[in-house]
């Protein structure tokens, strides 16, 4: 699977993020909480250099408890701190600023011990479409300043944004990767609406997804869509799922774009459960 989407506007971002970064003290990465691995931008490292950062694990309400403290174990053991927030609630948007502040301490008593006044700290929010970056920085500026939609790409421009006496964010819109090579990479973005549903073949994304979560957990599927799994393979599975739900067409054909948007929409608001589609272990298959 190999996915070309790069629109300009991410280039953009990537050459403002070079241009503002010595301006910045702290990087908060936003991923998200199900998929740490696959919404992460890698090249964003590269870019970031030495620079202290706080990863942001979004939508941690959606992930499964367990495999959510294995992460946050994993970041630690990297010295980074992991901090799972709600963006939309507010849930552990406190505790990320708390954080914030807490790794910048030592910058700021260097300030006080010079009998200089302390500047407010600055922080860039990164991080790829639709994983929640604009609804973070509404939550911490308490209205809504930057555009926010649920069709990925929607942020543009550039902002600083004053959220405190002591702490200034600076914005920057959604930014992917040229190509996605992966195709597992490519399938989780797909799962979660990182990539706009229409660059995908969507029957296809909703059928690789219950193969998905029947490797996690088949009782998933089988308590859900009131359906038996036993020996079917994915596709038949798709179509039980789409009689059960009357996903049907004329001569009573399944209609596979139904049953795919039902699966994947039920997915992305959690219906389905907490799930996570990655663990640190997969970065230990990898490597």
């Amino acid at each position: 699977m190999n996915i070309n989407w790069y629109p300009g506007h991410m280039k953009k971002t990537r050459e403002l993020i070079q241009e503002n970064l010595k301006m910045v003290d702290i990087v908060v990465e936003v991923l998200d909480a199900r998929i740490p691995v696959s919404s992460k931008n890698p090249s964003i490292d590269d870019l970031l250099e030495n620079k202290p950062k706080i990863v942001a694990l979004n939508k941690f309400d959606l992930a499964n408890e367990k495999t959510l403290e294995e992460w946050i174990r994993y970041y630690k053991n990297l010295g980074i701190s992991a901090i799972p927030i709600n963006s939309l609630t507010g849930v552990g948007i406190n505790r990320l600023v708390h954080e914030i502040r807490f790794v910048m301490r030592e910058k700021i008593e260097k300030f006080e011990k010079q009998g200089r006044k302390a500047r407010a700290v600055r922080a860039m929010i990164i991080g790829i479409p639709n994983v929640g970056k604009s609804s973070l920085i509404n939550k911490l500026v308490g209205k809504k300043s930057a555009k926010t939609g649920n069709r990925p790409g929607v942020t543009r421009g550039k902002q600083w944004i004053r959220i405190r006496k002591d702490l200034e964010l600076f914005d920057t819109p959604g930014i992917l990767w040229p190509k996605i090579e992966n195709k597992k990479v490519g399938l989780n973005l797909a799962y979660t609406g990182a990539i706009k549903d229409e660059i995908l073949p969507l029957e296809e994304v909703g059928m690789y997804l219950i193969e998905k979560i029947i490797t996690i957990n088949p009782e998933i599927i089988t308590s859900r869509y009131n359906i038996e799994i036993d020996d079917k393979d994915r596709l038949e599975v798709m179509e039980a799922i789409g009689r059960r739900r009357g996903c049907l067409m004329s001569k009573n054909q399944i209609d596979y774009t139904k049953v795919a948007k039902i699966v994947l929409d039920e997915f992305r608001k959690g219906v389905l459960g907490k799930l996570s589609l990655e663990t640190p272990d997969d970065i230990k298959k990898d490597d």
